[in-house]
This record gives structure tokens, sequence and C-alpha cells, in this order.
């Protein structure tokens, strides 16, 4: 069966819609909005259950993100920048300690648990204020966020540096992660405060990931290098991250589409099919949480679980392939992507399930973190709502078809 741009728009879109306001959203606000003490509990079970009212900085600006995210791309109602508010108040209350540092875990009531000892609570903070600053244009909001912006990038221009948690960073390697989340923050930041001249930063985290952490002779991202750029000649140096890549691909394609950089764009749509074919479970489908180099298992902790997050970034990021390329295998893989989430991850709860193990069954083991927090599919849909709107309104894709039934 074939079918038109159209005819998937309609389908598509009216999904996502249905699942972002009548399913995952309401799930959030039911469980998640902590309005005793501020921000947001997300160590939840599947169903809502809170397991624990310990706070993960970076999850409180993720929340931020998200919920002004709704309000400046999705529709403009108060309610979702009274939600913003919440997280925003228990960053400024809790989120930092006396040299500026954003701190990774606190209790409900906002109690230090754990230091700084992530660079991702700061980053995280960095991206939800930028939103939310977006949404309100609260003076204090972006100001605390270029601070915190600048203090990131003199902490991991340091020698020695390896505040990565949940990760670990031995000494003489460096990680993808850093430049991928940089490249995120500092496009988003540069955005609304052009003063601050980011460019030149954002082309060295494009190059480090796009020239450095891309091997187009394995066809792979490699998620850990030596600090000078080189392989790690060991089983950890081999470690393929298919989610991780993905993601930072379409940072690199919204990046792209700023310059106007079609080659870089199809650089990235490249890299993107790349992390498909080798992470993909030929058996059982669904993407592993982590492949060898050569693929096959990975020196990875649960690398062939299951997770949410690697399918929703997949599926954003093929729509929007597709969308700057119009490249029909991009829609092929999506639905592939598509048909396996929407049948083994999208639960009665509202949102979806978050872990699954390799045969795609629910699990209760915690993998990186125990949170589940309204980010990576929320996100997916809020960008994927405004994709699906923009491929609707380009005539030249429309005129498009391909297999559905791939």
């Amino acid at each position: 069966m074939r079918n038109s741009s159209k005819e998937i728009i309609a389908e598509l879109l009216p999904f996502y819609q249905d699942q972002l306001m009548n399913k995952v959203i309401p799930f959030y606000m039911e469980y998640a909005l902590d309005r005793q003490y501020g921000g947001y509990t997300t160590c939840l079970d599947d169903d809502g259950t809170l397991l624990s009212g310990d706070k993960y900085l970076w999850s409180q600006g993720r929340g931020v993100w998200t919920f002004s995210a709704l309000y400046n791309r999705i529709e403009k109602d108060p309610k979702w920048l009274e939600v913003a508010e919440l997280g925003v108040r228990f960053l400024r209350e809790h989120g930092r300690d006396s040299q500026g540092r954003w701190v990774y875990r606190t209790s409900r009531e906002g109690k230090v648990i754990d230091g700084p000892i992530s660079i991702f609570s700061d980053c995280f903070a960095v991206y939800g204020l930028t939103e939310f600053f977006r949404a309100t244009g609260d003076r204090a909001a972006l100001e605390l966020a270029v601070a915190t912006y600048a203090e990131i990038r003199r902490r991991i221009a340091e020698p020695g540096f390896d505040a990565v948690a949940p990760q670990v960073l031995p000494k003489g390697w460096r990680i993808h992660a850093i430049p991928m989340i940089m490249l995120e923050i500092s496009q988003e930041l540069g955005d609304v405060a052009p003063e601050l001249e980011l460019q030149p930063f954002i082309d060295d985290c494009v190059h480090q990931i796009m020239d450095l952490h891309l091997r187009p002779e394995y066809h792979v991202l490699l998620e850990n290098l030596t600090v000078d750029g080189q392989e790690i000649q060991t089983p950890e140096g081999r470690v393929v991250n298919p989610g991780h890549g993905i993601e930072s691909m379409w940072f690199v394609m919204h990046q792209a589409r700023r310059r106007n950089d079609q080659h870089l764009i199809n650089r990235a749509v490249e890299a993107i099919r790349w992390m498909l074919e080798i992470g993909w479970d030929q058996e059982y489908g669904g993407l592993f949480l982590a492949v060898d180099r050569d693929g096959g298992p990975a020196a990875f902790p649960n690398w062939d679980k299951k997770a949410w997050w690697p399918h929703t970034e997949s599926m954003y990021a093929l729509l929007l392939a597709y969308e700057l390329t119009g490249e029909e295998w991009c829609l092929d893989w999506y639905w592939r992507v598509h048909r396996w989430a929407v049948g083994h991850l999208v639960s009665s709860y509202g949102d979806w399930y978050q872990r699954l193990d390799r045969q795609g069954r629910p699990i209760k083991e915690v993998i990186a973190l125990p949170v589940k927090d309204p980010f990576h599919l929320p996100r997916m849909l809020i960008l994927g709502i405004q994709c699906l709107k923009r491929i609707a309104s380009d005539e030249s894709l429309i005129e498009i078809h391909f297999n559905k039934e791939c």
C-alpha cells in the first residue's frame, strides 16, 4: 500500500497531538508537580507511583524546558507557564552550591544529597531557563542561564575535569556527551542572546562530533575517545550508543538548518542511517541501548535493554531528516521504529513504558538514573508536531510518495 505525504501527516499529526495533550502531559500534571516544595517529583514508577522524593536537578531543568516549550510551540496557555515556574523557583532556591555550580540531587524539600558531580545538571538548567525566557521574557532567568553557561565553559576546559555523573570519565578520555549537549544548549542560548557570539564555540562542537567521534570508516559514532581524538583500543573504546548518536545528529541538523548547510545535513542524515542499521535488533526489533563498534554485545551496562528514549529520539530525527532531504528511506525507517514503539512502549498509564528487556517486556530494573521525567517523549512530540506542520506546508515534499508498509 502506498500513501502520500498528505495522508501520512493526516494520520501522524492527530496521533502526536493526542499522545502529547491527552496522555503524556496529563500523566505528569497528575503525578510530577510538587506544589508543596516546588519543582517536579520524577522518581516515578510507570503507573505514576512515587518511588522516592529525591530530585535530580537535571530533571528539574528538563521539566522547565518541556512546560515552557508547550507554551512557546504548542499553545499559549498560561497554565504551562505556571507549571514551568514551579521548576524555575526550585532551581533558583535549591539548585546551586556557593560557587554557582549546579548540584546533582536533593531531597524533595531541596536539601543537597549529591553536590556538583554532573555538568549535565548545569546544562539542563541552561536549556530550561533559556526556553523559559523565550516564553516569559524573564531577564533574571536569562541572566542565570548566561552565568551558568559561562561557568560550564570554564569547568569543562579545566585539566582533569570529570564531573559527568552518572557517567564515568577516565583520565585521558573525552566523551561524546560533552560536545553533544554543549552544541544544543549553545545554539538555543545563542538564539535568544546573540550578543554572546557563540558561533565559534558551536562550530567547534560540530567539529568534535562530526570529525572526531563520527567514524565513517566504521559507519558509527564512538562515544569514547582519547583527549586528542584517537580511538581507545579497549572494549569500552568500541562502545556505540545508537540513540545517543541519533539524538546528536538532529542537534547537528538543527545547526545545519540555521546555517543553510545542506552538505552538513546530508552527513548527519547518513549517520542516522548507520546508527539504525547497527543498533536495530534483527531478532526482536527495537534499538539496543549500546552495541560494539562492529555490532553485537558492547562493554556497556544493560547493552541489550530497550529504553524509551532512543526510540523517541529516532522518531523525531527521522521526521526531521525527511523534511530536510525528502529521502524515502527516512520514512521507511520512521515507520519501522514507530510501529515497534507503539507496539511495545505505549502504555495504558499515559506516559510510555520507560524500560524494556530485549524481548520488549516492561522491567523495573534501573538504567542510569531512577527517574521518569517529562522530557524525551514530550520533547519528541512537541518537535514532531512542529516538523509535521512544516512538512504539510512544503509542496515539494507533499509530492513525494513512500511506502508506509516498508
